[in-house]
């Protein structure tokens, strides 16, 4: 007779049927507890104490609003969800794998029409830029990708410096309007900055409209060197997103 044994930590917190509601909710976008508390029709007081509950487990962090530092909004780990959900396979049989694929464009490439994606934030100096130019070159043409801001400015140069690490090049690119892009359809629309969340216009055909809170690099200090090691971390959160966001294109073109 074996021992009794206790459900892994992870299957005890997502079983949750509230903290299951709020799961799926942030592995859509990121969200404000107002946006919870309205997409699940539940009491903020209810939702609070679930988020609390996900943050002292290092799934859920929070992040405070770029557009009204009084709010924050909410972020899933889907990398550590994925991580202790292997964990979870494991304890129940150690013959269980979680099988993820290796190359989320590969069967992609030859369909058309290609999936359409527009990045926004502000400025379109920084952030959808980098987003653009990482998709692109995940997707190996797969994805049709595009960019623009609320208020345009220049790229920044350490956008530049910091895709070439990642052998992209940027050069001569230059920052754009959305309104530039007003009326044309998307398949996803992914906003970047919390302020641009706020005036984010209507697209044809009901895209898929996601957000990302990401905070604006360039902010992070008085100059070039020292905004860098902001820049550098933007890019490793935007590999991660935009990773699981191909795959989230690869289920719905093959399903």
């Amino acid at each position: 007779m074996t021992g009794e044994t206790v459900p892994p930590e992870f299957l005890q917190l997502a079983g949750h049927p509230v903290r299951w509601r709020v799961l799926n909710a942030l592995a859509d976008s990121d969200l404000r507890v107002r946006d919870l508390c309205e997409r699940l029709a539940l009491p903020q007081s209810l939702v609070s104490y679930h988020l609390g509950r996900l943050r002292s487990a290092a799934v859920v962090d929070g992040r405070r609003s770029s557009a009204d530092g009084r709010d924050h909004y909410y972020v899933l780990d889907l990398a550590r969800c994925a991580e202790l959900l292997a964990d979870t396979a494991g304890a129940l049989h150690p013959g269980l794998v979680l099988e993820r694929p290796t190359n989320p464009t590969a069967a992609l490439a030859d369909r058309e029409p290609r999936t359409r994606v527009l990045f926004l934030c502000t400025g379109n100096s920084a952030r959808s830029q980098i987003a653009q130019a990482l998709i692109e070159d995940f997707a190996g043409g797969s994805v049709e990708a595009s960019s623009a801001g609320s208020r345009p400015k220049p790229i920044h140069p350490n956008a530049v410096r910091v895709l070439r690490e990642h052998g992209i090049d940027i050069v001569g690119r230059a920052s754009k309007h959305l309104d530039v892009l007003a009326g044309q359809r998307f398949d996803y629309v992914i906003t970047l900055c919390d302020r641009v969340r706020e005036v984010c216009p209507e697209f044809p055909e009901h895209p898929d409209v996601v957000h990302w809170s990401v905070p604006d690099p360039a902010l992070s200090g008085s100059g070039d060197e020292e905004t860098y090691p902001a820049f550098q971390q933007t890019v490793t959160e935007l590999v991660g997103r935009i990773g699981l966001l191909l795959q989230r294109i690869q289920h719905q073109r093959t399903a």
